[in-house]
């Protein structure tokens, strides 16, 4: 049985799920998708013997990036971020990522653009970058295969997915990126998404309306 470990800090206007992966007994963990309060995000964190070594983006919309730069800015050390290559021009322009529709403009340069398919690590946990555009056109998830935990930002939701009217989204391209990317793994695999509560692969597969 795998001794990674997940949390969820609900933050944010849209009350976005920001996620942390930890090894059972180990202090350093990956944050994904911090949506806004970084400073209140790295502090709850440090309250609870965490130190943040990483920070991985499933997109680029201002309620999962608000709070990149607090949270960077809180850290003792520097820690790089992480966000899929079709994403770059999206979380730099504040109309495209919507924050500036939102009176609160805000940007994003990522330390390492990362593709379809490529294998991280940090913290000695690995996994796997799964590119699921549609809801926005870098959008990604990512599979922590050892753990059966698939980080799946506003791709897939419980009994739902992402919304597509926003800029660069495509329902077409979303619906198929749920098929042939996400449907494909382990029917066990624990979906954690951007907003709301968790679901599996097994349970979408058989009762997600939009991907039936």
């Amino acid at each position: 049985m795998s001794d990674i470990r997940i949390g969820r800090i609900v933050i944010g206007r849209n009350q976005t799920n920001c996620y942390f992966l930890y090894r059972e007994g180990s202090p350093e963990a990956i944050v994904i998708d911090p949506a806004d309060q970084g400073d209140k995000i790295a502090d709850k964190l440090a309250g609870n013997g965490f130190k943040v070594c990483a920070i991985y983006l499933t997109h680029g919309h201002f309620d999962h990036i608000w709070g990149v730069d607090g949270l960077k800015q809180s850290l003792d050390t520097p820690v790089k971020v992480y966000a899929c290559e079709s994403e770059r021009e999206l979380l730099q322009d504040p109309y495209q990522n919507i924050s500036g529709q939102m009176h609160r403009p805000c940007t994003v340069e990522a330390d390492v653009y990362v593709r379809d398919g490529e294998e991280i690590t940090t913290a000695d946990i690995s996994c796997k970058v799964i590119a699921t555009p549609g809801h926005t056109i870098g959008g990604c998830c990512y599979y922590f295969a050892e753990a059966g935990i698939l980080v799946c930002g506003d791709t897939l939701f419980q009994e739902s997915v992402g919304r597509t009217d926003f800029p660069t989204g495509d329902m077409s391209a979303l619906v198929r990126s749920v098929r042939e990317k996400l449907f494909v793994l382990p029917e066990e695999t624990k979906c954690f998404p951007g907003h709301g509560d968790s679901t599996t692969i097994g349970h979408e597969k058989k009762y997600n309306p939009f991907c039936v």
